[in-house]
């Protein structure tokens, strides 16, 4: 057992024991089908703050279900009142949120039972597989399980993903509760993805940990995540386990992403008054070969404060550090409060830091603009001077919109949004502490120096149906005749081949489309099945031009999980 891991376990010992709970609970896990219609609750009620104050994910299963409580009160009493009035999808899809985390509802519990439970022991409830809800004691249990198949043109193979497993979740008492996820995955995605394993030299299936080959071409692996939560005093709350994080309210994140991998983390958030304050500590796993006897850790630190500057605008701070130490965990990252790059300079400046801003505005009960700015090095003089291409401007933007029922369709909701990071943004001075976990972005999924364009319709006509359209436009400089040109993460930035003429797209460009569309039916309670078409181009100008174009057709069935998508 690390280091890391025992100083951490030792804390959350200490503060599980040391201070009451307050009706500590579990995450709303990555993908859930509610999550959208969190975000349309969070535009319509506009100045509702405990989803104003809530940038970084996953959001608690309590407070959405306040925030739900709030909505179905608010439109009950103003039911002719265009900003809390709730289309009949949306009573319905907040019926289903009360019914999928039933633990936190106070009021009649009657409609969430079945009617004909399985041997009187199983699906007592409609949500949930096997549940029990005692007083100082609730645990839901249920199947997860994925199946795809797939038509990709130009490809002999099949294209699949078998994917089987089971999540938990509990609570006992007033001081604990827990969460785990675990499925075994079979996938040989489309010939792109297959690509990407190996694209950066360090081999790494998108989203997953240690895997092995499977048939030939496809990967076989396993996803699993668990963690504990529980509450301190009345302001704090602390979470330890193995999972992902976000922050943002995009679609992307440019600060921290649930693109890669899991990881191991302690995180304590902090809610008072206006504010919202997180600290994550990560280990995560550095470069390394699949064929490696031991993989190597590095560690992280991440701080985000939020805080409500008015009713409808929230703003927010970040800024995080990548370390690593050869034969021990560098306390002073530890402190929850400081200010890491003074730490790091006080270390004399051997780490990975940056820092960042956010903000949210909800405009109108129907309009959402967001952004986030990424620093990682800002010198005022190159900046002004911008068309000097210093290689030291390492910045990340991001700006974005969201419209709900837009031109008065009830339920067709639109999101766009803009993305740009300069070279060489997320690598660092060696190969060690770039922002990455397990051979993978901890950000943008594209790593460094690009542009992208990304537009999302969703509607949903009638309950238990959901369309989404999505285009995604990307435009990268690569890395040409061996030389670093600011793309690739994993390369250390000291091997670039100057210090100027360096702009966002510099190297040889690639252009990407990715166009989307699925249709969704939920047949039964959390059961849907999936049918959604790709189609994908893909050109790189060098001096011999190549496009590779594709098109994907998938059937899929789905249980108690997000569904698997391959959007870069």
């Amino acid at each position: 057992m690390t280091q890391f891991i025992k100083t951490i376990l030792s804390y959350s010992i200490i503060f599980l024991f040391a201070f009451p709970g307050f009706g500590q609970s579990t995450y709303v896990p990555q993908g859930d089908k509610s999550s959208h219609f969190i975000e349309r609750l969070e535009i319509l009620l506009q100045s509702n703050p405990d989803l104003n104050v809530f940038t970084a994910k996953p959001l608690t299963r309590k407070t959405i279900v306040e925030v739900a409580e709030m909505a179905d009160s608010l439109h009950k009493f103003y039911p002719y009142d265009e900003y809390y009035h709730l289309s009949k999808t949306d009573q319905s899809n907040l019926r289903e949120l009360l019914m999928n985390n039933t633990e936190w509802v106070r009021g009649s519990k009657e409609d969430f039972k079945s009617k004909h439970p399985l041997f009187n022991t199983f699906y007592k409830t409609k949500a949930n597989f096997f549940e029990v809800n005692e007083k100082d004691f609730f645990l839901a249990l249920n199947p997860v399980l994925q199946q795809q198949q797939s038509y990709e043109s130009g490809n002999n193979e099949r294209v699949f993903l078998n994917s089987k497993g089971f999540t938990l979740r509990g609570l006992i008492g007033p001081h604990l509760g827990f969460s785990t996820y675990v499925t075994d995955n079979q996938e040989r995605g489309p010939s792109f993805f297959q690509q990407r394993v190996t694209a950066t030299g360090f081999p790494a299936v998108p989203g997953a940990g240690y895997y092995k080959p499977f048939k030939r071409t496809a990967f076989d692996y396993f996803d699993a995540r668990g963690y504990i939560t529980f509450d301190l005093w009345k302001y704090f709350n602390v979470q330890f386990g193995y999972d992902k994080n976000f922050i943002g309210d995009g679609y992307r994140s440019l600060l921290l992403s649930d693109y890669s991998a899991p990881y191991l983390f302690l995180k304590i958030n902090t809610r008072i008054w206006k504010l919202n304050y997180e600290d994550i500590f990560m280990e995560l796993i550095s470069q390394h070969q699949l064929g490696d006897y031991q993989y190597p850790k590095k560690y992280a630190v991440v701080h985000h404060l939020s805080f409500n500057a008015a009713k409808w605008l929230n703003v927010g701070l970040y800024d995080n550090v990548v370390f690593s130490r050869a034969d021990y965990f560098d306390f002073s990252y530890l402190n929850p409060i400081i200010f890491l790059v003074a730490a790091q300079q006080e270390n004399g400046s051997p780490d990975k830091t940056t820092v960042g801003l956010d903000f949210k505005a909800n405009i109108g009960h129907a309009t959402q603009v967001y952004g986030q700015l990424l620093i990682n090095e800002f010198v005022l003089h190159e900046v002004l001077h911008y068309s000097n291409g210093w290689w030291g401007n390492k910045q990340g933007l991001q700006l974005g919109i969201k419209y709900i029922d837009a031109f008065n369709v009830k339920n067709f909701d639109l999101q766009f949004e803009g993305n740009v990071v300069r070279p060489y943004t997320y690598s660092h001075n060696d190969t060690v502490s770039n922002y990455s976990h397990y051979n993978q972005p901890l950000a943008h999924p594209l790593g460094s120096n690009f542009e992208e364009f990304i537009a999302i319709a969703r509607y949903q006509p009638v309950y238990k149906w959901n369309i989404e359209a999505k285009l995604i436009y990307y435009k990268q400089g690569l890395d040409s005749g061996g030389e670093n040109l600011g793309n690739n993460i994993f390369l250390d930035y000291t091997t670039r081949p100057r210090d100027y003429g360096f702009k966002i797209g510099s190297g040889v460009p690639a252009t990407c489309v990715n166009l989307s569309a699925v249709v969704s039916w939920e047949a039964k309670e959390n059961l849907f099945i999936d049918l959604s078409a790709m189609y994908r181009t893909y050109k790189v100008s060098a001096a011999i031009p190549t496009t590779t174009s594709s098109t994907t057709l998938t059937i899929g069935l789905r249980m108690n999980m997000f569904r698997r998508q391959y959007d870069y």
